[in-house]
């Protein structure tokens, strides 16, 4: 069972969200504006994941996304009737785990709520539990989805820890932008093009592209020195990325 906590001012979209969820093993609990948001999450109840609108009374969504991640890890998908590239960008900035446009079909929702749940642990993490990853000052727990830099824990969302581990775990070899945008869409589920033919999953999405480059900057902006002349995460000019082993 998962419980979502909706924050969002249209009381409709809560009173559909929560007769179609319901059935699919997911709880929602609705509130109408940022703080009583906040105040959710600070009250001790266990959440799984945080569905936000951009659009509320008062504080908005962006606001509220910033001041959840100052203080939890909890996976954030945001909800917009703004379709603006740029406002979903600001939302991946902010730590958001994804950004869904209204309107929205209620299917489509559960899919991504179900996705980013998958990557807040993922199978292919579950095997490598115990392992612990050094890079030079960089330590990664992944049992305990801790990042360190010299000792000082790292603030991750859950996108960041995944790239960073794909990283880690081939440190000093180049991974392909191709590799880490896999890990920014759902695997495993061939979609089906309009001719009716399957196509493979990793096609190439300029969305899934940028919002790649947003999550790798704020990797760096978190762990470098400079993020403008980053030491460890480096760019392959037309590659990848790699992590960069002590010299």
């Amino acid at each position: 069972m998962v419980t979502a906590l909706l924050v969002d001012d249209d009381r409709d979209l809560a009173r559909l969200l929560r007769e179609y969820l319901g059935p699919h093993e997911v709880t929602l609990v609705h509130v109408e504006d940022g703080q009583a948001g906040l105040d959710a999450l600070a009250g001790g109840d266990a959440f799984d994941v945080v569905l936000l609108d951009v659009m509320l009374p008062g504080m908005d969504g962006f606001e509220v996304c910033r001041r959840i991640r100052a203080s939890h890890e909890i996976p954030v998908v945001m909800l917009t009737a703004r379709g603006d590239d740029a406002d979903r960008i600001v939302g991946l900035e902010l730590g958001a785990d994804d950004y869904v446009p209204k309107p929205f079909n209620p299917r489509e929702l559960l899919a991504r709520v179900r996705a980013v749940l998958r990557r807040a642990k993922p199978a292919s993490l579950a095997k490598t539990e115990a392992e612990r990853i050094v890079v030079g000052p960089i330590a990664i727990d992944v049992a305990a989805r801790t990042v360190s830099r010299a000792g000082v824990e790292v603030t991750l969302t859950s996108y960041e820890f995944r790239i960073l581990v794909e990283l880690a775990k081939r440190a000093g070899d180049t991974v392909t932008r191709e590799d880490l945008a896999a890990l920014l869409r759902e695997q495993g589920k061939p979609r089906v093009a309009p001719a009716g033919k399957q196509v493979e999953a990793n096609t190439y999405d300029p969305s899934v592209d940028r919002s790649l480059d947003v999550h790798v900057s704020r990797l760096r902006q978190k762990l470098e020195d400079d993020p403008k002349e980053p030491r460890f995460i480096k760019t392959v000019r037309g590659v990848g990325y790699v992590l960069a082993r002590p010299s």
